[in-house]
């Protein structure tokens, strides 16, 4: 066979996370799935299956499928997942397929040849997703997310821009008590300090610093600063930043976006989703949606 040498080891492609949410012709969307990163690497009639951190691991039905494979070698990539039956293998990409290199090629090219394979149980293709806002579709079907993949893009062996990770969303309301100044070119304000009640406190939950615009920026800041106070209004106030703050009557309710609350009881990477005039702070908890 001719060809470039077989690999014993190429890193795996990485997602970046991102809260920007977005669709377009040179994006396609994949579920992303609930499992642990496999790579199989076939050549000749042995098989090796590995991590994405290259431990080896021992699943007899998935390589026996893969060396099923009317091939001379191949390295697939994709995610092991179980859901309370045997393992399946969900097949999203294959780097490299009888002495030819593909990570060079781009997306569309990789899953041509992908096409090609016939997958059987527990191999299967992960498809792409034909929606609008494919991320809205995620959540609803109580999936962890999507990744979106540039068309265009080679496989590149590192956490890349080219895959986009988009995971479903917590919102909830919450009560702006501070906030902190811009940094850089940015105006008015740089993140807002929230919090909710609970059992007769104000509790701190950490910090919203995207989801603006400007509009919004320069008018939040000129209603924080008619309400501006001299001393935080969180009662239980651990990890209040201690640089750059100002503090406010808390008056305001926004809508906020975010992935998880950490060990801390902090949100994890937050968004503002809007003002929410129609809600009064005394009915803000943690527990309400």
């Amino acid at each position: 066979m001719t060809g470039s040498p077989f690999p014993e080891w190429l890193e795996p492609m990485a997602a970046t996370l991102t809260q920007t949410r977005f669709s377009g012709p040179e994006w396609s969307f994949e579920r992303k799935l609930d499992g642990i990163r496999l790579l199989a690497y076939r050549r000749g009639g042995d098989v090796t299956l590995y991590s994405r951190t290259r431990r080896e691991q021992h699943l007899p039905a998935v390589a026996e499928a893969v060396a099923g494979l009317p091939v001379e070698e191949v390295i697939l990539d994709g995610e092991l997942t179980w859901g309370g039956g045997p393992p399946r293998y969900h097949v999203f990409d294959v780097l490299r397929l009888d002495g030819r290199e593909l990570t060079g090629q781009a997306l569309d090219h990789r899953r041509g040849v992908l096409a090609g394979l016939p997958l059987e149980p527990p191999l299967e293709r992960v498809p792409a997703i034909d929606h609008p806002r494919p991320w809205e579709l995620a959540c609803r079907a109580g999936w962890e997310g999507v990744v979106a993949k540039r068309r265009d893009a080679p496989y590149e062996h590192r956490r890349s821009k080219h895959w986009l990770k988009m995971k479903c969303e917590a919102t909830r309301a919450f009560v702006v008590g501070g906030f902190t100044d811009p940094q850089g070119s940015r105006a008015g304000l740089g993140a807002l300090l929230v919090g909710y009640h609970q059992d007769g406190e104000f509790v701190f939950a950490g910090k919203v610093g995207t989801g603006f615009d400007r509009r919004l920026l320069t008018e939040l800041r000129a209603r924080f600063d008619a309400a501006e106070i001299a001393d935080p209004p969180f009662t239980v106030a651990s990890g209040l930043p201690r640089l750059r703050a100002h503090w406010v009557r808390p008056e305001v309710v926004v809508e906020v976006a975010f992935l998880e609350w950490t060990v801390h009881g902090k949100l994890r990477h937050s968004r503002l989703l809007g003002v929410r005039p129609d809600l009064s702070p005394a009915d803000v908890t943690r527990e309400a949606p």
